[in-house]
């Protein structure tokens, strides 16, 4: 709560808050604050004293305000957040995410909590608790397939569902992936690697091997899914964009009893070849509006990666019109 104000200085109240947690290891935080806002501050008699020019003043505390309420939450936040909050507020923005942490995802055994980031990450994560079947179309970035993996853990953990089926399109899966050295699964990892990459940054890599060798996980082309019935399963189809209509109805026609299924892609990064059309952008036009079936857009202001990935992403929109021909 702001106790005193002017042009050039502002104050918070501290009381009951951690400060450990708000300003970070050596005031690296505070002192990040500093660095973007261009205002110096000073903790004093158990108050946070925010000294600049107004608009920096403003901005500042604007954002440890808002800081402080996702440490009482529980929330957190790390260097990264900061820096893409302080963007928001420099583009404009007049309020932040929730700070209620509501939606957050515990990975039991393990001290990760996987929290959204964004409005939009809340929403998408709300959309998967409330449907069976949820869309997220957005750039890369924004947490798309890490947060549906985060899901689809939780899920298995709670005994919701049995296993979790992975599944990506393996673009080159003709003949250019015959010229790779090794056997099938050598060839076509490199396309799955992503999907390893998120499991193995919220589980145990021993755990990983064990759920994949007793295939509790299994992580696959989708041309893999062909002729299955995927029952008591927490199912994702990652990089979707890249999927033709006929694999994209295969896979949605494979869902049985007891399953939910989270399909993610990025409708400006299609390579499917010229002569095929997205799978994903189909959908979109033909299942908006189904009972149980919910479509998530996340935008540049959900990314959360590093900080110039937002800017780079909005620089592209500027600069590369949308292609009617590839979108009809």
């Amino acid at each position: 709560m702001v106790i005193e104000a002017s042009s050039r200085s502002q104050a918070i109240r501290l009381d009951g808050v951690d400060q450990l947690a708000l300003f970070g290891t050596q005031d690296k935080n505070l002192k990040l604050i500093e660095n973007l806002s261009g205002t110096r501050m000073v903790v004093r008699e158990g108050e946070l004293r925010v000294r600049g020019g107004g608009r920096g003043v403003a901005r500042a505390i604007g954002l440890i305000e808002h800081l402080i309420e996702l440490v009482q939450t529980g929330a957190g936040f790390d260097v990264q957040d900061i820096r893409r909050l302080y963007d928001r507020l420099e583009a404009g923005a007049v309020e932040f995410p929730p700070a209620s942490g509501a939606e957050r995802v515990a990975i039991r055994g393990t001290q990760k909590i996987i929290r959204p980031k964004t409005a939009g990450q809340e929403a998408y994560l709300a959309a998967i608790n409330e449907n069976d079947i949820v869309v997220s179309i957005g750039p890369a970035g924004t947490g798309k397939t890490y947060l549906a993996v985060a899901m689809a853990i939780d899920a298995l953990q709670r005994r919701a569902v049995r296993r979790i089926i992975l599944a990506r399109p393996a673009v080159e899966a003709g003949e250019t992936l015959g010229f790779l050295p090794g056997d099938l699964q050598e060839k076509v990892d490199p396309y799955l690697r992503p999907l390893y990459d998120a499991l193995e940054d919220m589980l145990p890599g021993d755990r990983v091997r064990r759920y994949i060798e007793t295939r509790v996980i299994e992580i696959a082309p989708l041309a893999y899914m062909r002729g299955r019935t995927l029952a008591d399963a927490f199912v994702i189809l990652d990089e979707a964009q890249n999927a033709t209509t006929r694999q994209m109805k295969m896979f949605l026609t494979r869902l049985g009893l007891n399953s939910r299924a989270v399909i993610t892609g990025d409708v400006t990064q299609i390579d499917l070849p010229p002569a095929e059309f997205s799978g994903l952008l189909q959908i979109e036009r033909i299942l908006t509006g189904i009972d149980g079936i919910e479509f998530v857009y996340l935008t540049a202001q959900d990314v959360v990666r590093h900080a110039l990935v937002q800017k780079i992403l909005t620089a592209y929109e500027k600069l590369v019109p949308p292609d009617p021909e590839r979108d009809k």
